[in-house]
């Protein structure tokens, strides 16, 4: 049975909900705020909250983002940040206190201690394409589409350029950022942006396939490994190297490697205790 919670935050008037469901060792954090699923500044934090609980939580071991609706997510609320323009100082502050606030749960999702997967039905853009490309693994529909739009009205897509550039190849980022066009799931599987394009009716039983291989899997070693991942990826190859010895050795003495290790030898199910 899946355990079903409800955040929700009021915002002039308007209810922008996350709906949280638990199944097993796998969370499901879905935007549901049709028909655009927008990223205000409330939204941000629900889902800034929502991942912290899933990093503190032991019986979470893979976290999927997903939506509800036509459209993954269509980025920031411009109509909100809009409205800041007549804010004292020209809505600088709030700009960058969306900005700032944005990027930190980009990082959050890269520093939490899970992996975590990004499910796509519909259009991502800007700052939705953003989210997208800062999962550790994206699996889209066959009629998703993607684009980092901002050069279109006058704001280049700067801080989804950060998480883009690092998923997609170099020029194929450009390609995006500089056009603002969109692409299709094929070409953003060969940009490097998406693991896996699967028909809509089977993209959820493809997640869950994904994040229930993940989850079975040592807690431990996968949150080695992910934190291994990040830090050693913008290093030199021989730095990379000698901090990937380092956190080999430290793993090889944990008692799940010795567990699965040793499972592995006596062909027999290896059954992880998270140390």
């Amino acid at each position: 049975m899946a355990e079903v919670v409800s955040f929700r935050k009021e915002k002039e008037g308007d209810t922008q909900p996350l709906a949280v469901t638990r199944k097993d060792n796998v969370l499901r954090l879905t935007l549901n705020n049709p028909p655009a699923n927008i990223l205000s500044i409330g939204m941000i934090r629900l889902l800034m909250e929502a991942l912290d609980a899933a990093g503190a939580d032991p019986a979470v071991h893979v976290v999927i983002i997903a939506s509800s609706g036509n459209v993954f997510s269509a980025g920031h609320d411009l109509k909100e940040m809009t409205a800041h323009r007549t804010d004292e100082d020209g809505g600088r502050a709030f700009f960058e206190e969306t900005f700032r606030l944005f990027a930190d749960l980009m990082l959050k999702i890269t520093h939490l201690p899970k992996p975590v997967i990004a499910e796509i039905d519909g259009l991502a853009t800007a700052a939705g394409c953003q989210l997208v490309a800062s999962c550790d693994l994206a699996i889209c529909t066959d009629t998703s589409t993607f684009c980092t739009p901002g050069v279109n009205i006058g704001l280049f897509c700067s801080t989804p350029m950060v998480a883009v550039s690092r998923a997609a190849h170099r020029k194929q980022a450009m390609e995006m950022l500089l056009t603002g066009e969109t692409i299709d799931a094929s070409t953003a599987k060969d940009f490097g942006l998406v693991n896996r394009i699967v028909p809509k009716q089977y993209l959820t039983q493809v997640v869950d396939k994904y994040a229930d291989v993940i989850a079975s899997k040592s807690p431990l070693t996968q949150r080695i490994g992910k934190e291994a991942f990040y830090a050693q990826i913008d290093m030199s190859v021989a730095d990379a190297y000698d901090h990937a010895v380092r956190v080999m050795t430290e793993n090889m003495m944990t008692a799940d490697a010795r567990e699965g290790i040793g499972a592995f030898i006596e062909k027999r199910p290896a059954v992880w205790t998270g140390e």
